[in-house]
């Protein structure tokens, strides 16, 4: 490992690399030890409580875990963990996000400090080696309900750049009827012809929004589950979907993950006729609610069309940022 992490100091505290599957355990452990003090909502679709195993399927995903991803060790435990990941966002910016947990009794005695160096460390060795120094930044989350996350990060030059907000809806018993749509437009499956169809919406909704990170149609294959896919054709052309699924840790549980109407189809009643086609859809598969997340500044006033059906928020996801020289 490299002596950045070797090298910090704080009293009766180790820090090491990761281990893998040994580690997984304890580092489930520390999320759930966390969840109290936290406020963490553990049927999140954005940051809940993992397993052992989602872990281990997260670190699987990550660049080497081995040297971006540091354990702190307290009397031969594991108290808390750091991991650093990065991609490249729409318009050209690398962002480097790194994000820490640690148990609440470990908590005022500079070892978050700690671990917020280290990130910050390895993120700037990451940038001279990826050559990126013109375009990176340096990036942390934290929901509204981690204060002591939050006033960390705000000491530490973070500021606060957008949110996401999650909603769910408690009983897809409960939905409200569909309006008429105009002469011409239908709402059905999405079969593999039209695939490439429901990624370019998807894509072209995001073609102006900050902080999105890029969706190429490889990685949306790689993940593709249509079985509650639905899609709006005006005409010969597919003028929205709305990509849901079933949750594979908790089959009760329906995903709205995408909601795209394109520019030139908006206003005619597409969202709300996808939306809740979709969502009768994953009542058909079992589910009995259903969860989404939207940006605060969504400008197409998403947020009111899902309370309309019966959505109420849950959470809110602050995302942070900081300059890498800051």
């Amino acid at each position: 490992m490299s002596g950045v992490a070797e090298g910090l100091g704080v009293g009766g505290y180790a820090f090491r690399p990761c281990r893998g599957g040994e580690d997984h355990g304890a580092m489930a452990a520390v999320r759930l030890g966390c969840a109290g003090r936290d406020r963490v909502d553990a049927g999140s679709v954005v940051e809940g409580v993992p397993t052992a195993s989602e872990i281990a399927a997260s670190c699987a995903a990550s660049d080497d875990p081995s040297v971006n991803q540091v354990l702190v060790e307290y009397d031969g435990g594991v108290v808390g963990y750091v991991t650093v990941r990065w991609w490249e966002e729409r318009d050209g910016t690398w962002l480097y996000l790194h994000r820490g947990h640690l148990l609440p009794e470990h908590r005022g005695r500079g070892v978050g400090s700690t671990m917020l160096a280290w990130a910050e460390d390895r993120i700037r060795r990451l940038v001279r080696q990826h050559g990126t120094a013109g375009t990176a930044v340096l990036g942390a989350n934290a929901t509204a309900c981690e204060h002591d996350a939050t006033a960390l990060l705000l000491a530490s030059g973070y500021r606060r750049v957008f949110s996401l907000v999650e909603l769910e809806l408690t009983d897809l018993r409960t939905l409200p009827d569909s309006r008429p749509l105009p002469p011409g437009i239908r709402v059905g499956a999405v079969d593999r012809s039209s695939y490439h169809a429901a990624w370019k919406a998807v894509v072209d909704s995001y073609a102006d929004a900050a902080f999105t990170e890029t969706w190429t149609y490889e990685s949306f294959l790689a993940t593709a589950d249509p079985t509650c896919w639905r899609a709006a054709w005006v005409g010969e052309h597919l003028g929205g979907v709305a990509l849901c699924s079933i949750r594979r840790q908790d089959p009760t549980v329906g995903e709205v993950e995408e909601l795209s109407v394109r520019a030139e189809s908006r206003r005619l009643g597409l969202g709300r006729a996808l939306l809740l086609d979709g969502l009768r859809c994953l009542r058909e598969h079992g589910a009995e609610t259903a969860r989404l997340y939207t940006g605060t500044a969504n400008p197409h006033r998403s947020y009111d069309l899902y309370e309309s059906v019966g959505f109420r928020r849950r959470n809110e996801y602050v995302r942070y940022r900081k300059p890498v020289g800051g």
